[in-house]
């Protein structure tokens, strides 16, 4: 398997170079009595098993042992350990789902809280608004198709036309309980397409009536995909690329005896997908890709075989690092930091990176080239540090195990991609945990790399500048605070999701979440936008309040990194305070709930005359403004609003 986040290993387990084997330190942290409280040590034990199918093998074996845990349990033990709650439905059986299921989100470091349903029960349960499907605080409610969904309803002796109409049945049957579920349930639903087995196909004899059953079947699932487009809440996983990766789609046996029309190995798959789907709607993912360059982006060492003696086309063994170079680079166009950690000196890594005729990337594709000879792991904290962004948010991928070894051990937070020899196989393992999935590319995100690229200009000027004060009066720095409209939604919620610094309450809330809230009209949802001399930076921030008898409550207050340090956010809140004036709302309270990333904003609210008004230390704190005197508005910018 692909490797995934790595955190601390227990203390008397063996490391990874020692002779117990990952799937053994498992059982022997079980056997000890120690896993309840060491779970969090199960994503990088997790981490270490290997790719392929002995790996896909042990993890749904550490999955069938991590199923037998209480969640209650290691949750008690482990306080701050993200849990999500899962309810999954199907056509065909659908317990062979738990083992993999569990494994998978351990391995992103998540706690499952399972329910499975009936056989054959994923009607009923869409239907009844009581069922598991819509319990309160649900997080995922999984809905899980099989070919038979629509094949039963077929008669004895069927044609293509039977086919056609079952199938559009089946379709607007589907669209209307999944009208009724966003009506009705509080989790995301996820449906899936359904894969047709060549049983289904060579039923019929005639290669015309099997085309057309291939149209139709194709333009059912297709359907079935446009349910996403249409509901925010709603995910369809194409289980075509899955089948795609080879395998049977069942045993037939199991299909026939036990009515498990969708095999294991394929139930593995998805639950690799409803892995990373959790880490998304949790705001898990992750922001900057950092690259090795020798054998990783090229094959070769720039040290030893000089410019000359590189490839990344051309020669066999260098198209397949040019095929990885255009991942890269299409990876980097959706929004996602492209940088470089290298042992090599920085001079002739730019040359190649500019003026080598292989190169798919160029210098201007990164934000960061680190080219020297520190250690991996503090190179990453200094890009980090560049960037003003957490190393929670990188992926490292290297083909060296003693740079991915010591980045795992000294950075556990940063997600690692081991490499190998192999550069055919590089794409697949970049792209194996989906870590940089999202649910929605907003226009922000494309223009993400240009936007840090110009920090290099600001930094200029700041260094140039002879105080912070001068520096922001050059800058010029404007910001419009508005009323969120649709075109700004999907953004807004991005930032709810994947924003950790600077998010007061860190409340995380989805796309549908965030336009419930905007058509309530006791809830004001605001964007911030700002920009400056060096241009537009886009939407940056959010603000979430909504009228209470006693005045207003602002619920989450959140800014980009990009943008600390220049009084955006006091403006912000300014004008939310000028606004509560004007309609005569009275106080405006506030809150703070401390995280281990959000420690710096504990003072905000104090800072901008806002008094404490009770709340736990380590919990939540409240704060009130009596509205008497407002905070000024920053001189050096300019603000504009509009709600």
């Amino acid at each position: 398997m692909s490797t995934v986040v790595n955190t601390p290993r227990p203390q008397g387990v063996a490391g990874p170079s020692g002779p117990a084997a990952p799937l053994d330190r498992l059982r022997a942290l079980q056997s000890e009595g120690r896993l309840v409280t060491e779970y969090p040590s199960v994503a990088p034990l997790l981490a270490e098993l290997p790719y392929g199918d002995k790996g896909a093998a042990d993890l749904v074996r550490a999955g069938q042992l991590l199923s037998r845990l209480d969640p209650d349990e290691v949750a008690a033990a482990n306080p701050g350990t993200l849990t999500v709650s899962v309810a999954v439905a199907g056509h065909s059986t659908v317990g062979a789902l738990a083992a993999p299921l569990t494994a998978e989100l351990a391995r992103h470091g998540i706690l499952l809280r399972l329910t499975l349903g009936d056989f054959d029960g994923y009607l009923r349960e869409l239907q009844d608004t009581g069922s598991q499907l819509y319990a309160p605080g649900l997080d995922l409610a999984l809905v899980v198709l099989d070919a038979q969904a629509v094949f039963d309803e077929l008669p004895v002796v069927w044609r293509v036309e039977d086919l056609e109409k079952a199938a559009g049945t089946k379709l607007a049957q589907l669209g209307k309980l999944v009208e009724r579920y966003v009506g009705h349930g509080t989790g995301t639903l996820v449906l899936n397409t359904l894969p047709l087995h060549r049983l289904h196909t060579h039923q019929l004899v005639d290669l015309r009536s099997r085309a057309a059953l291939g149209v139709a079947w194709r333009e059912f699932n297709a359907g079935l995909l446009r349910l996403a487009a249409a509901h925010e809440r709603v995910v369809v996983i194409d289980l075509d690329p899955l089948v795609a990766l080879g395998g049977a789609l069942n045993e037939p046996r199991m299909a026939s005896y036990a009515k498990a029309n969708l095999g294991d190995e394929l139930l593995g798959r998805y639950a690799r997908e409803i892995g990373h789907l959790a880490r998304t709607l949790r705001g898990r993912a992750k922001k900057v890709l950092v690259l090795d360059l020798d054998n990783t982006l090229w094959d070769g060492v720039l040290g030893d075989d000089g410019a000359d003696g590189i490839a990344a086309a051309t020669t066999f063994r260098g198209e397949a690092f040019g095929n990885f170079q255009k991942i890269a680079k299409q990876i980097g166009s959706q929004g996602v930091l492209l940088a470089v950690s290298s042992k090599n000196d920085q001079e002739p890594v730019l040359e190649v990176l500019r003026t080598h005729p292989d190169m798919v990337l160029r210098d201007t594709d990164f934000v960061r080239v680190n080219a020297n000879w520190n250690p991996k792991d503090a190179n990453l904290r200094d890009i980090a540090a560049k960037l003003n962004l957490g190393v929670d948010s990188f992926v490292f991928a290297d083909d060296s195990p003693f740079e991915t070894g010591l980045v795992a051990a000294g950075l556990p937070e940063v997600a690692v991609v081991r490499l190998d020899e192999e550069p055919a196989l590089h794409v697949e393992r970049l792209l194996a945990d989906g870590w940089f999935d999202v649910r929605e590319l907003t226009a922000e995100d494309r223009a993400r790399a240009a936007l840090y690229r110009v920090e290099s200009d600001r930094q200029d000027l700041l260094d140039s500048s002879g105080s912070l004060e001068e520096y922001l009066e050059q800058l010029g720095v404007q910001v419009k605070v508005a009323a969120v409209g649709e075109a700004d939604l999907a953004r807004v919620a991005q930032l709810t999701l994947r924003t950790n610094q600077f998010n007061l309450t860190t409340e995380r809330l989805q796309p549908a979440e965030v336009r419930e809230r905007i058509e309530d009209p006791d809830h004001l949802v605001l964007s911030v936008r700002s920009g400056d001399r060096f241009g537009d930076n886009g939407v940056v921030g959010a603000l979430f309040a909504h009228r209470t008898p006693q005045g207003l409550h602002i619920d989450n207050l959140l800014l980009s990194c990009r943008v600390f340090s220049r009084g955006i956010e006091q403006a912000a809140v300014t004008s939310v305070l000028a606004y509560a004036v004007a309609q005569g709302l009275g106080p405006v309270t506030a809150a703070y709930r401390p995280t281990k990333k959000n420690h710096r904003v504990r003072d905000f609210w104090p800072s901008l005359g806002f008094e404490p008004s009770g709340g736990d230390e380590e919990e939540e704190l409240s704060f009130s403004h009596p509205l008497a005197e407002l905070p000024a508005v920053p001189s050096h910018l300019r603000l504009d609003t509009d709600f």
